[in-house]
């Protein structure tokens, strides 16, 4: 979601990559959480962090816990940013109950996403 809103948010000043430190797929509620809110995310890719390993990253951002902690270093002068927010992957009960999940997480990454573009294009 967060790659989803950074290329929908940041125009062309921002080349988005995510990844993960134990990809599964791109989950369905996911997409139909950014649906909802005009961004089509169904075209992504769910992509192993090692993908990136020895690449130059000048911005690395983990959303949850568990990305945090199992996250690789990057060689370079990187900015490193934690977000700490729930793992919506991890919601049970029925598609509406997860799916409100969803949303909020969803909801909470956009805004991160605002202030991070924000702080980026100020120091430009």
């Amino acid at each position: 979601m967060a790659e989803g809103f950074l290329r929908h948010l940041g125009d062309d000043d921002f080349e988005a990559f995510s990844a993960g430190t134990n990809p599964v797929g791109l989950n369905r509620d996911a997409v139909a959480a950014m649906k909802e809110a005009g961004i089509d995310i169904s075209r992504q890719q769910s992509k192993h962090v090692q993908e990136f390993s020895g690449q130059r990253i000048p911005y690395v951002v983990t959303v949850c816990d568990k990305a945090k902690d199992t996250c690789p270093l990057f060689p370079g002068d990187v900015c490193t940013m934690h977000w700490g927010l729930e793992d919506p992957a991890a919601a049970e009960g029925t598609e509406a109950q997860r799916l409100l999940v969803f949303r909020k997480v969803r909801d909470e990454i956009q805004q991160h996403v605002i202030e991070f573009i924000a702080e980026a294009r100020s120091k430009q």
